[in-house]
Parts: structure tokens; sequence; C-alpha cells
């Protein structure tokens, strides 16, 4: 693989990626959270982590259900008497 890779020469991005070293340092803490690491935990919550949520977005009445089933779990059902006027 590297034999391939150093034949094309210090231009290419691959011959970076392999023998260049990074430079600056890594952030501290734990990394951050994607967007879509919130949809697969949102999926679980409903049940249903095995879905394939990118499909399941592609249908837009289905992506509102899975909005709203999500929605009453984070929100609590007397949300509105809590509100300021």
């Amino acid at each position: 693989m590297g034999g391939a890779c150093s034949t094309y020469g210090e231009r290419t991005g691959a011959f970076t990626v392999l023998v260049v070293k990074p430079e600056g340092k890594r952030a501290l803490g734990r990394p951050r959270r994607r967007w879509e690491d919130n949809i697969k935990k949102d999926l679980q919550e409903v049940e249903c982590g095995n879905v394939d949520w990118i499909k399941l977005s592609q249908d837009r009445d289905r992506w509102r259900a899975l909005e709203n089933a999500v929605m009453k779990l984070r929100v609590p059902q007397n949300a509105e008497n809590f509100s300021t006027s």
C-alpha cells in the first residue's frame, strides 16, 4: 500500500496522510457529540434503534411522526402550565 502511494510523489493527499506528522494538539476531554449521534440516540429512546434513519428521513410524514414521538419524551405533558406570558 505504501509503495503505491509513494510513487505519486509528495503532492498527493495520500502521501501527506502516510508520511507527514500532524501539527497541533488534540482537544482535551471526550469527543464532541455529532448531530448524527443525537439522532441515533433519539431512535434508541423510541425503540427504533435498528431503523436506517437516512432512509426514514426521506419520508417526510414518517420523519415528522418520529420527531413528535421524541418530543413527547423530552417535553413534559404539562409544559404549557410553566410558560411565562
